[in-house]
């Protein structure tokens, strides 16, 4: 059986080195650095500084993971306000 996870080569910060993700994880990565109009070698670098533990792979997952969150929390939010008839607040 083949493994859903696929190992992909990047540079970050100059070097090249290698992150194994799901295909999912990887679509996700790279919606996320589009929408915030940012290649997906200077995301993971983001995400690669930001970390304080564990390697980069868990470290990618779980930003993805706290992006979503965020967005359903977001969704979540807008939907109660406008049940409530509430302005919702501007998205940055």
């Amino acid at each position: 059986m083949k493994s859903p996870v696929v190992k992909r080569s990047i540079v970050i910060a100059g070097h090249k080195t290698s992150v194994s993700l799901e295909d999912a994880f990887w679509e996700a990565l790279k919606e996320i650095a589009g929408g915030r109009r940012m290649t997906l070698s200077d995301l993971v670098a983001t995400i690669d500084s930001a970390r304080t533990q564990g390697n980069l792979s868990s470290a990618i997952r779980l930003f993805v993971l706290d992006y979503y969150r965020g967005v359903a929390l977001s969704a979540r939010g807008s939907a109660n306000n406008e049940r409530l008839g509430v302005a919702s607040p501007p998205v940055a």
